[in-house]
């Protein structure tokens, strides 16, 4: 019998069944729209599987996981529709087992911290720097979920300015309002940023810019004085988070790592700087294998669910 990993990302849905801890196969297929049909992602499942039953199933969603329910309780603009859908409940009546069902930053620690680049780590912060700012924490080999299951994942909705602007989750100046893919894209479709000229073609090439368009562009002014500033921000929330939960390795993961050899060097100089005096500088790592981070641990939550929870 094999576990199963449904990974519900925000543009994507990714599938990975899992023999003893090991990866045996993979696919995903896009979610349209940000909505996403439960019946569709069953029938997924069941390709991969081709008739063997699921031990156990393990369920990340993009956003806040309601430690009662096991349901999405609050994912800003993304898979309305499973709002109050209770999941764990879902997969037993369809799948015959239990399901773990988390948020998807705090899996993929899991994930890197059970077999990754963290591996073994008992006290490690995780960053995600993507489309948004995603966040999670484990503590002493437990993971931090909070009675509510907040805890540790907001780390993009700090404030970093108090006269910035308002983020789409109701708090002002957040960092991911201010230092994101999709900041980025909404600053510079609003013509509210300076471009130089490579940055501009971009931008007129594509609709819209990323990240990854100012590493490129970085010997411009522009681009690398708006590069500078989100550095700057990604620290302040990496320092605040270091703050709260003093970890021994910090892993920074999502698609700006693609330009890893840029950011990394730079983020760990400046959240160095800025720790408090006799804090533990941590070391920065990156995952290997990002794309299967959350798919991972997924599995190993899903296999630590007590047998006695089995039909």
């Amino acid at each position: 019998m094999r576990t199963v990993a449904i990974d519900l990302g925000g543009t994507a849905v990714k599938l990975g069944s899992f023999d003893s801890g090991r990866l045996v196969e993979a696919t995903e297929f896009a979610a349209v729209d940000g909505r996403l049909g439960l019946d569709e992602v069953a029938h997924r499942v069941d390709l991969l599987l081709a008739g063997e039953p699921a031990r156990a199933i393990g369920i990340a969603v993009p956003g806040v996981v309601d430690p009662d329910s096991s349901s999405l309780l609050a994912a800003h603009g993304k898979y309305a529709d499973l709002h109050g859908i209770d999941l764990s409940a879902w997969a037993r009546e369809r799948f015959g087992c239990p399901a773990a069902v988390e948020n998807d930053a705090r899996a993929a620690l899991v994930g890197e911290i059970t077999d990754g680049c963290a591996q073994g780590s008992r006290d490690a912060l995780l960053i995600v720097l993507g489309t948004g700012i995603g966040a999670a924490a484990v503590l002493d080999g437990r993971v931090v979920r909070g009675r509510h299951g907040h805890g540790a994942i907001l780390g993009g909705h700090i404030t970093v300015d108090l006269d910035g602007p308002r983020c789409p989750c109701g708090n002002i100046g957040c960092a991911e309002a201010l230092a994101s893919t999709w900041a980025l894209a909404a600053d510079a479709a609003a013509g509210v940023l300076a471009l130089g000229p490579g940055l501009a073609d971009h931008l007129a090439e594509r609709g819209t810019i990323g990240i990854i368009d100012l590493v490129q562009t970085r010997d411009e002014p522009e681009s690398a004085a708006i590069l500078d500033r989100y550095i700057r921000t990604w620290a302040a929330v990496i320092v605040t988070q270091c703050h709260a939960f003093d970890p021994d390795v910090v892993i920074v993961t999502g698609g700006i790592m693609r330009a890893a050899e840029v950011i990394l060097p730079a983020l760990r100089e400046r959240v160095h700087a800025d720790l408090w005096s006799s804090s533990f500088r941590p070391p920065f790592v990156t995952p290997d294998d990002p794309s299967t981070s959350v798919l991972r641990g997924l599995a190993a939550l899903a296999d630590d669910l007590p047998s006695k929870g089995r039909p």
